[in-house]
């Protein structure tokens, strides 16, 4: 109609948030690599990503681009690589999740869960077949730990492995079912978990996903993390060679190892939602006129923004100050579940209160609140729920246990 004309907003240019100086000590090398990654966000992913979340497509493009830049290996050391600071990965989850939640699960999925645990636990003669190959995404890989029925409780696992000869080979038949696991139904290998029946203890094995008996079928219906594949696996009498166990996976305990590694880094990638939903909000709300003025100069909003910002705040301080003790080697798992636990429940604020303030305008893809709405509950479950978390850091603060069982 005549006179009528939709405003377009800008919500994508970056703030580079540090309220509170809490990145001041990155190095100068530190520095480079989460700018680089800025970089890839802003020239790469903003650009094209929400097409691909909406049609719940994987942007294989832009997972080739990730190797390409060496980012897909999460900054897990990789012989012949350049040494990634735990700080600067922690950056650089940061800014991809900024970016993108599925994105940043992609590096997490390939490099943080199935590279690391061939990396920490695999054989010489592993690392020499996988590391190079999946650093360069020619080999995609998988985690598969979490089952239907054993999420949270994942030390239950049933999913089993019987040692055996077959064909005149000896090795190992795993059965069993895995759900929830990122590039499980379209990658090339699966780190899975079974319990060994030799001595009932939670072993790791390298599984083909070409294996016969192996079968994965992508999860449908997600309305979170929609540019990741998840898969739904039976494991059908899958036989795999003796050398597919990982040989120093001889136990829960070392499943929890690589766990462990990963925890902060989701903490970071909570801080990076939370930063994109910041973005947005102060973006919007300065472009936004309503009653003769920009929304951005009502109390109100100043309110909600500064109420936004001093939580980002505290959970880059905490994410800054834990990762320096995880270098030192002095982090506790308590104190890691406080984080993840911080983290994703302050993101979860965050972004609800952006959405919020956007309006109609904030459910809108456009607009960037919204995907990251939906994708910041995914993080707030998977790698250890708050709840779960809450009780970690519960038996720390009391030396009594609360879990079920």
């Amino acid at each position: 109609m005549p006179g009528v004309k939709a405003p377009a907003y800008d919500v994508t240019q970056p703030l580079d948030l540090d309220y509170a100086g809490a990145f001041a000590d990155a190095s100068p090398a530190e520095r480079a690599h989460q700018l680089a990654v800025r970089a890839f966000v802003q020239d790469e992913v903003l650009p094209v990503i929400d097409d691909y979340w909406e049609r719940a497509e994987v942007p294989w493009p832009l997972v080739k681009q990730l190797a390409d830049r060496d980012l897909l290996r999460d900054g897990v050391d990789v012989p012949g690589r350049p040494v990634i600071s735990r700080f600067a990965e922690g950056l650089a989850a940061m800014e991809m999740s900024r970016g993108d939640g599925s994105m940043a699960t992609v590096c997490g999925v390939q490099g943080g869960l199935a590279l690391q645990s061939i990396m920490m636990l695999g054989s010489d003669e592993q690392i020499a077949k996988y590391a190079e190959p999946m650093a360069r995404g020619e080999v995609l890989g998988a985690f598969a730990l979490t089952e239907p029925t054993h999420g949270s409780d994942s030390v239950s696992l049933e999913t089993s492995a019987v040692r055996t000869t077959r064909d005149g080979v000896e090795g190992y038949v795993i059965t069993g079912e895995k759900k929830w696991i990122g590039f499980g139904s379209c990658g090339h290998i699966t780190v899975v978990w079974a319990r060994l029946a030799d001595d009932q203890q939670v072993h790791g094995f390298i599984v083909p996903q070409d294996a016969p008996g192996y079968s994965a079928t992508t999860i449908q219906g997600k309305v979170a993390l929609r540019a990741i594949w998840q898969a739904h696996i039976l494991l059908d009498d899958v036989f795999v060679p003796l050398d597919a166990a990982l040989p120093k996976a001889t136990s829960f305990k070392a499943t929890s190892k690589v766990l462990f590694a990963t925890r902060l880094a989701v903490s970071w990638s909570a801080v990076g939602h939370a930063i994109a939903c910041y973005e947005a909000a102060v973006e919007y709300t300065s472009q936004r006129i309503q009653f003769g003025r920009p929304l951005a100069a009502t109390q109100l909003v100043q309110e909600r923004l500064a109420r936004m910002l001093s939580t980002i705040t505290q959970l880059q301080l905490l994410v800054a100050r834990l990762t320096r003790l995880e270098e030192a080697g002095e982090l506790t798992g308590a104190q890691a579940s406080l984080a993840k636990m911080s983290c994703t429940r302050g993101a979860r604020e965050v972004a609800a209160t952006a959405r919020d303030m956007l309006g109609g305008n904030g459910i809108l893809l456009a607009h960037r609140v919204a995907r990251h709405f939906a994708d910041v509950e995914a993080l707030h479950t998977y790698e250890g729920t708050a709840s779960m978390n809450a009780l970690i850091v519960g038996r720390d603060i009391t030396g009594l246990s609360a879990f079920a069982g």
